[in-house]
């Protein structure tokens, strides 16, 4: 058994979790999120907790069951507290304005990059060398962080460029000088 898959998961108050079929649906105070079940995993709802089980031994069963029961920790908590991601941009000249639905980056290329705000996540810019990415979908969220993180990655020698809040860039030496 699988140690993080057979934990359950608690259901918070304001929280109405329900199975559709193979999805499980999860409603709270931020929004709706559905989540599909695999195929050799069954759920069930009862006591104010979510119990996952898988149907077989089979190693995909196995792998499977540990990753579905966090696929749906992430949904309950996403309607709970939500998650955000915060980025900045270093370099001089770099900046970020935010026009209705779309971002756009002036990151050192000839033109403007423009990136189309998907739906479900909500694009903040404090000040031009700082973004907020939020939502209720874990993966929509850390994915939209990373696609405007590699419009512009930051570069190992004066580490310009777009990168995640407190993220390390590796710094390396210049041309010796002889």
């Amino acid at each position: 058994m699988s140690r993080i898959g057979k934990q359950p998961i608690p259901i918070p108050k304001g929280v109405d979790v329900r199975l559709d079929g193979r999805t499980l649906v999860c409603k709270g105070p931020k929004g709706e999120l559905r989540q599909p079940l695999d195929h050799v995993i069954e759920a069930s709802v009862k006591d104010g907790e979510v119990v996952l089980t898988r149907t077989s031994d089979e190693k995909q069963a196995k792998a499977m069951h540990g990753t579905v029961r966090a696929l749906v920790a992430n949904a309950i908590a996403g309607v709970t507290k939500g998650y955000s991601r915060k980025l900045e941009i270093v370099g001089v000249g770099y900046k970020a304005v935010l026009q209705s639905k779309k971002l756009v980056l002036n990151v050192g290329f000839a033109n403007s990059i423009e990136f189309a705000v998907p739906a479900g996540v909500t694009i903040l810019v404090p000040d031009q060398t700082h973004i907020e990415i939020s939502g209720i979908d874990k993966q929509l969220v850390g994915h939209t962080a990373a696609a405007i993180r590699a419009v512009r990655k930051p570069e190992p020698y004066k580490g310009k460029g777009v990168r995640f809040e407190g993220e390390q860039v590796r710094r390396k030496a210049g041309k010796a000088a002889k």
